[in-house]
């Protein structure tokens, strides 16, 4: 299981290095293959620089803690808190590949498809049963509710624009695993657009060596 010293880091680092772990989720879990990190300070996109609540959250709660809020007043997004470090901020679970527990996981999300249970934030919140409840509890605590390192062999991972947002847009903080491409939320093409989801930007996407 993750360590709290794991989250003191800071928040790019964070989610680069959350790629390849399980988190697991009260009987459910899946390979996280997609994030976003988000700045405390300085990153218009975060809900720090407009939310006071964002700002409280970071002062009262530890590193591990789950920050997890209602967007479009639809869809619970699961973020956890990178505190302690050199910036503090937050890690946004984007998508996951299941692991186990995937006929439940089917039946809260209404699909059949592997690919199709937790390509999104949403949509694996919805997964593994995260909701609004689960807000400020913490992710190195139990390890039924935490993320766990595993011994697979990651491959080239992908940095890329953000996603949904309108400001801070060119920060390449978004990470996903390229030989999971299939399992992430959003995949630009740079000549047709997006394959999944709806982002058509077409920018140009950065690949990076796999950690050590």
């Amino acid at each position: 299981m993750l360590k709290r010293d794991f989250f003191q880091g800071d928040p790019v680092t964070c989610a680069r290095g959350l790629l390849g772990a399980e988190l697991r989720w009260n009987g459910c879990s899946g390979v996280v293959v997609e994030t976003e990190a988000y700045a405390e300070h300085g990153d218009e996109a975060c809900h720090t620089f407009s939310r006071p609540g964002a700002r409280r959250f970071v002062e009262e709660h530890e590193a591990g803690a789950a920050y997890v809020y209602l967007n479009y007043g639809m869809y619970w997004l699961t973020n956890v808190l990178v505190k302690g470090g050199k910036g503090n901020g937050f890690v946004l679970i984007r998508a996951l590949r299941p692991v186990d527990g995937l006929s439940e996981m089917s039946r809260r999300r209404k699909r059949e498809r592997a690919e199709d249970l937790c390509s999104g934030p949403g949509k694996l919140s919805m997964a593994l049963d995260i909701c609004g409840e689960h807000h400020g509890s913490s992710f190195v605590e139990s390890e039924n509710r935490a993320f766990h390192q595993t011994q697979m062999e990651l491959g080239p991972l992908v940095s890329d624009e953000r996603v949904g947002i309108s400001k801070a847009v060119n920060r390449k903080w978004r990470f996903f695993l390229d030989r999971d491409r299939r399992f992430v939320s959003v995949i630009r093409d740079d000549k047709r657009g997006s394959h999944k989801g709806t982002e058509t930007r077409g920018k140009k996407k950065e690949i990076i060596s796999p950690r050590c």
